[in-house]
This record gives C-alpha cells, structure tokens and sequence, in this order.
C-alpha cells in the first residue's frame, strides 16, 4: 500500500505530541503505535519522529527565538509538536521546502488545534521562515 507524504508527517506529528506526556523511549512510542495500528509507522515516519526527538532541544531553541508571546513551557503541547515538526522538516528534509512545511503545520493545526493555535503556529513560523537562520544563516 502507498503512502503519501501527508500521512506520513500527520503520523510523525501524532508519535512527537504522544512522547512530549511519556517517558517511554523513541521505540517504546513505536512499537505501542504499532501493536495499536491506527497510524502509519514506516521507516520514513520513524526517521523523521527519532530526528525531532534528537533534535528537540535545537528546534525549542529555534522556536523560543520567534514565539514573543510564550516562552516553550507555555505553548501548548499540540502547538510545541507542530511547530518542531515543521521546523525540523524545513531543515533537515531537503524534499520539503520551508513553505511547504509551514502550510502542512498549518493544515495539521486546522485538524488538530484552536484557531487561536493556528494563527500563533503561523505567526512563529512565518517569522522563522523570513530569518537569516531559516536560509542557512
């Protein structure tokens, strides 16, 4: 069966929001999504969960720099695993260019989140994508 790239990142998003309430590791999350079998959990899915959670504390540096408005232990688990998502794909996944990866966030947070949640999601990464840092600065 093929999977499309949204699945693919709508099944990352899920795996990063459920480690940011458990201590469980990385696999743990996996093979729980697993046995579970409502998610998509392929090697690309799995890549890109085990990349943001190794990257973490990069991207919640990142994001603390655009967020003016919450400092990360108050943005919303929901908004901190879209927002880590999208940056980690804008940076680290050459396939998804930036805008491409803050529509996707933004479509997700539609699905997913408040509409209050969704402008905030848009507003860090619209200012993330405009900086020197975003275009390899």
């Amino acid at each position: 069966m093929s999977v499309n790239r949204r699945e693919v990142r709508e099944s990352v998003f899920i795996l990063s929001f459920e480690k940011l309430f458990r201590d469980d590791s990385p696999d743990e999350i996996i093979d729980i999504a697993s046995e579970i079998g409502d998610l998509t959990i392929n090697d690309e899915v799995i890549h890109n969960f085990k990349g943001i959670i190794d990257k973490a504390d990069e991207l919640d540096s990142i994001i603390s720099k655009f967020s003016d408005k919450r400092t990360i232990d108050r943005i919303p688990k929901i908004n901190l695993a879209l927002l880590r998502l999208a940056i980690y794909e804008a940076r680290y996944d050459e396939k998804v260019p930036i805008n491409v990866a803050i529509s996707e966030a933004v479509a997700l947070a539609g699905k997913y989140a408040q509409e209050p949640d969704i402008a905030f999601i848009n507003g860090v990464l619209g200012a993330y994508s405009r900086s020197d840092e975003a275009k390899g600065g």
